[in-house]
């Protein structure tokens, strides 16, 4: 693929992961704001709802694949098995304990999704199963 096509493909997942991250701060800071839970089911909530909007933008319109829906769905399911414990947990420990503010802690887990998801995607998920849809 031509150097040019990365760089639309990656301004592309960009822009619907700014799409997601705006559900996400928006239902985070409603759920922060209006209930008296802790940082993590605020978060967790959050993030569950940016991961359906956004695997299924990406996955149509920046990596146009084919790929078998169910499939590249375990694979996500599998990068955010091991990311969600992560950032939940660190963000509680972050947000709770050393009381650090939750809105960055937040935008700290934005920024690190955003870029390792990226490389998730186009190198596992969709390596050989791109720009193939109709």
């Amino acid at each position: 693929m031509r150097k040019s096509n990365e760089w639309v493909r990656v301004l592309k997942f960009v822009l619907f992961s700014a799409s997601a991250g705006i559900i996400q701060f928006g239902s985070f800071a409603l759920l922060n704001e209006f209930t008296e839970w802790r940082y993590w089911p605020c978060y967790l909530i959050a993030l569950l709802l940016s991961i359906f909007w956004n695997f299924t933008f990406n996955r149509r319109f920046t990596f146009k694949s084919n790929a078998n829906i169910t499939s590249a769905m375990l694979l996500v399911l599998a990068f955010y098995a091991v990311f969600t414990p992560a950032t939940t947990i660190l963000g509680d420990w972050l947000a709770e304990d050393l009381k650090w503010n939750e809105y960055i802690v937040t935008i700290i887990n934005m920024l690190l999704n955003l870029s390792l998801e990226y490389v998730y995607q186009r190198y596992v998920v969709y390596r050989n199963k791109m720009d193939n849809r109709n």
